[in-house]
């Protein structure tokens, strides 16, 4: 599989999806035009096509759970950059949504995106619920991780609310953060997939297990790259080539093509951006 061509389907079905900005609603698609085409590496729809040919499917099955996946993520990337949460002014080099529509424009367009994604997910050519069902888990997954990292971020270590999100043994609230912030949607985008490509049960869980490593090795190696993780950069390190393995290792005895998916998760490591 070329990534140019996995890309070009992802854009062509996004632009397909996404309303177009006429109408007494312009503004707001605009907006949403605007969060979803800023730019990004498309890694999660990626991830949701190639889950599709590892299970032995057509990567065309997936094209609406991929850009619902896609359109997911950038609900989230709308929302969190708000003022209230984590008040950002630039994304991808752009004003971000909020900056440019102005707060309720920002808030209105993630709650469309929202609504979208499912509508689209919908759109799946086989197991629609169970891929509708993933794709609500991993959303409310995804929010909840924001929670986490709200409160890490204002210093409240030590409410209930910080105390009761540490809800696997051993897990720290850090941990927590990674698992559901940032993994949780890459869980999603391989389950959709593998479930659009028609895969069995099991391959649905070996391709979620890759996807939890890949997530984590991702956050990780964004730790290096940002200067500011949880643990000094040597044990960093250590953790992105041990996600990375377990993500690789998760692949084995799948039935269809994992090359792209193997050169993904590769890929992650050392990057510069």
């Amino acid at each position: 599989m070329e990534r140019e061509r996995l890309i070009a389907l992802v854009e062509a079905t996004l632009d397909e999806v996404m309303p177009r900005p006429d109408g007494p609603a312009a503004g707001l698609f605009e907006a949403m035009r605007y969060a979803v085409g800023a730019g990004g590496k498309r890694i999660r729809p990626l991830v949701c096509l190639a889950s599709s040919a590892a299970v032995g499917g057509d990567v065309e099955d997936a094209r609406y759970p991929a850009a619902a996946i896609e359109i997911l993520h950038n609900y989230t990337l709308v929302h969190d950059d708000l003022p209230a949460m984590d008040n950002d002014v630039e994304r991808r080099g752009k004003p971000t949504v909020w900056k440019k529509f102005g707060e309720a424009g920002a808030i209105l367009a993630g709650d469309a995106l929202l609504a979208l994604a499912y509508q689209v997910a919908a759109k799946s050519p086989r197991n629609v619920a169970e891929i509708v069902g993933v794709l609500g888990e991993m959303g409310v997954g995804v929010v909840m991780g924001q929670v986490g990292d709200l409160e890490l971020g204002n210093g409240e270590r030590g409410t209930a609310a910080a105390k009761a999100m540490a809800v696997e043994p051993g897990n720290g609230e850090v941990e927590f953060v990674y698992r559901h912030k940032t993994a949780d949607l890459f869980i999603a985008a391989a389950k959709m997939g593998a479930l659009a490509g028609g895969g069995d049960e099991a391959a649905v869980g070996k391709l979620g297990e890759f996807a939890l490593n890949l997530g984590l090795a991702f956050q990780y190696e964004d730790d290096l790259l940002d200067g500011d993780g949880a643990w000094p950069a040597d044990e960093t390190r250590r953790l992105v080539d041990e996600s990375t393995a377990a993500a690789l290792a998760a692949l084995e005895g799948l039935p269809g093509d994992v090359s792209f998916l193997c050169g993904l998760a590769r890929s992650l490591v050392g990057r510069k951006a």
